[in-house]
């Protein structure tokens, strides 16, 4: 796995669905955590789509402030009452998984935009996820 670009574009969100036996999301997530990069990934979970992400792997001195944690729970409250993802989405303070995204397009640019969020940049998530008025 190369290290991803911040913000990482969607088309370069890995994939970690497991293959012939092989564990996409550890390998990933070990690589992450190597580099002391940001762990985002997508995986198909049936004929939905999760994605995943993780800070911790990026090491103590990466913190996402409040504002940004916010703004992530704030998209995420939307993606569950729009019907994107199912209502067991987790959005803490350093794990964020979307599980029920219909489409791999649209997990790997929820996961683009939460990439950018956790790097600071909030503003693909507000693309991504636009408020309501």
């Amino acid at each position: 796995m190369e290290l991803l670009p911040t913000p990482c574009p969607a088309h370069l969100v890995p994939d970690v669905t497991g293959a012939d036996g092989v564990d996409g999301f550890g390998e990933a997530y070990r690589q992450a955590m190597e580099r002391g990069a940001v762990f985002i990934a997508v995986e198909s979970q049936g004929s939905r789509w999760t994605v995943k992400a993780d800070t911790l792997t990026a090491g103590p001195a990466h913190i996402v402030g409040d504002v940004v944690n916010r703004a992530v729970r704030d998209a995420v409250g939307r993606l569950v009452a729009a019907g994107e993802v199912r209502s067991d989405a987790y959005a803490g303070t350093v794990y964020f998984v979307l599980h029920g995204v219909e489409r791999q397009e649209r997990a790997r640019e929820l996961a683009a935009a939460l990439h950018a969020a956790l790097h600071g940049d909030l503003a693909p998530l507000a693309r991504a996820v636009p408020t309501t008025s």
